[in-house]
Order: structure tokens, then sequence, then C-alpha cells
């Protein structure tokens, strides 16, 4: 019997995409799946559920047990956290006691789903790579800064205990399945069905979610342990990415551009309703603060190494929003 490849995060948007290209490459697998969570994007996938959660390091062993390879692509994935230490437990402690896990079980081979948010940023709208000089303190965000220290436990297990693990650095996925959906994806929600007047001026790396589960499989079969790739696609102005949207969508595009200085006091009172009334913000402080710099990234490293050859963005843009409209979240 064939040893199973086990997936974090399987019923999730970048998740599910990296279980199904690793099923159409023969994988038996394994999916890692909380109590509760929505199964959609897996239904049709022939692969043993069992049950783990990043909070539930008791479930670790068993979910690891027996497995070949790992790719841990679960992560609390939230913009907006009113208490960040859920968040940072499940990101860094959870990564560090799966990775333990993983050692103890002798799998061969992890890939581990960092992100771009790990990575060193310079923000004036010149490209950054793997390479860019990053430290933790101008690391903005809950969520930023717990995916850069969950990938300083795995650098560090990598230097002092032998662990197999590669790293990827997806930046900004979109394209189908994104049931929650993703910040991202509600932002290009939201401009499709025309409830996007205003932008701030800013910068983005898109790139099509089977894409980014492609760049997973080509990092565990091309990949270099202890490297890091960054799986993204093409870099864009917000107003120019908006411009795509809503051209795909016959809708107008958003000509009002915002300043920080005017949308400071609406972030201050959104995350005072969310607080209050238990609410997700649309806009956050951090948000603002993440918004000055541009993310703009290479991917030169992935396609020089492993292979990884990111379709046009127009193409993840498009799905994305043909998806929304079959699924109901978006009007023909």
């Amino acid at each position: 019997m064939t040893a199973p490849t086990l997936v974090t995060g399987a019923t999730g948007f970048v998740g599910s995409a990296v279980a199904r290209i690793l099923h159409d490459r023969g994988h038996s697998l394994r999916l890692m799946v909380r109590k509760g969570s929505d199964l959609r994007n897996i239904a049709e996938l022939s692969a043993e559920i069992v049950d783990g959660d990043l909070l539930r390091p008791d479930t670790f062993e068993r979910a690891v047990k027996g497995c070949r390879y790992v790719f841990h692509v679960a992560a609390d994935y939230r913009l907006w956290v009113p208490d960040p230490a859920p968040m940072m437990t499940a990101n860094v402690e959870g990564t560090r006691l799966l990775m333990r896990a993983a050692l103890n079980a002798r799998v061969e081979r992890i890939v581990y789903c960092s992100s771009v948010a790990a990575l060193g940023l310079i923000g004036d709208g010149s490209i950054a790579d793997e390479t860019t000089p990053i430290r933790e303190h101008a690391v903005i965000g809950v969520y930023k800064r717990s995916k850069y220290r969950a990938e300083q436990e795995v650098l560090r297990l990598i230097r002092e205990q032998s662990l197999p693990a590669v790293i990827v650095n997806p930046s900004t996925p979109v394209g189908p399945r994104d049931i929650k959906p993703t910040p991202t994806g509600q932002m290009i929600l939201d401009c499709a069905a025309g409830r996007m007047p205003a932008y701030v001026d800013t910068g983005v790396n898109i790139v099509h979610v089977d894409d980014v589960a492609i760049g997973h499989a080509l990092a565990l079969e091309q990949g270099k342990i202890g490297e890091k790739y960054i799986l993204g696609g093409e870099n864009f102005l917000l107003h120019d990415l908006f411009d795509m949207v809503s051209r795909i969508a016959h809708v107008a595009p958003p000509r009002i551009r915002l300043s920080q200085e005017v949308i400071w006091p609406v972030a201050v009172v959104s995350e005072w309703l969310s607080r209050a009334f238990g609410v997700t913000p649309r806009v956050t402080r951090e948000m603002l603060a993440m918004s000055r710099k541009k993310m703009f990234f290479s991917s030169d490293k992935a396609k020089r190494e492993l292979g990884y050859t990111p379709r046009p963005a127009y193409q993840a843009v498009e799905d994305a929003i043909t998806w929304f409209r079959h699924n109901g979240f978006l009007k023909s």
C-alpha cells in the first residue's frame, strides 16, 4: 500500500487546490480537517480524512503517522483579530509542533506553505525576492507577524534538527473555490458587484490559486531542502487590478483614490464596531498601514529552479468571477 501524503488545511482555498493537484499526480491523500469544517472543496476527492486542528497538538501524531510526505498549508488567515493570541498559537506554535511530529514520524519530505508576508518588502514599487532583508519589527499586522515567526521556526528546525522541509511563499492567490471568501477574494467580489467606489494607492502580486498548488507539487519534486520559493504571478497597482476586474465583470471601475488620512478615522470606527458587535471590519488601521507599501514580488527563483510557470493574472481573476457567479456570490 502506498504511504499517504498528508495535507493540512485541505478544506481551505489554497489547501484544497493543493490536494486536487496531488490527487491528479497520483498521491494517496490523507487530509487533516477540523471538526465542523465545510467539506465542499474536497467532497469529490478520494482521500482519508483525519481529525486535526492547529490548536490541538494532540491530533498531530495520528495525522502524520505512516506518511511519506507532509504539506502543511493550514493557517489562521484573517487580517483582523480582536485577540491575537489564538492566531499566534495556531500559526506559530501549531506549525512548530506539527513539524516536530513529522520529524518524529520520520517523514521523508515536508512542503511548508509560508507566505510573502514572511518576506522582506521594499515597498516603493521595487520588486522583492527571497533574499530581500527583513526584521520582525518591520512586519505589520498580526497575521504577517505570525507567518514570519512560523517560518523562522521552520528554518530553525531545518538548521538544528535537519527537518527535511522546503518552504514556499505564495503571494496573493485568486481563483475558484474561494468559499469564505478570503480577504482578496472579497475585494474582487465587491469590485465585480459594483460595491467598490474608491481605492487606496497600493500594489499587490496576483497569482492563480491552481498555480500556487502546482508550485507546491514542484517544490516537493524539484525543491531543495532549506530553500524558499516565491509562488507569485503578476504585480499590479490596485487601481489597475480593479480596472481589470471591472472589465471582466462589466461594471464601472472605482475612480476615487482616497488618502490614508481620509480613511484612518473610518478604520478606527470600524474596529470599534467590530469589537462591540462581533462583525468583521472592511478596513482597519493595520490594513491601512500595510497598504503604504506596494507588495511586489518576483518568482524568478521558482521559475528557474522548479520549472514554475504561472498563467496570466487575468485568467485568475476571470476564473474567480466565474466561480463566484456560478455559486451564487455574484449576480449574472
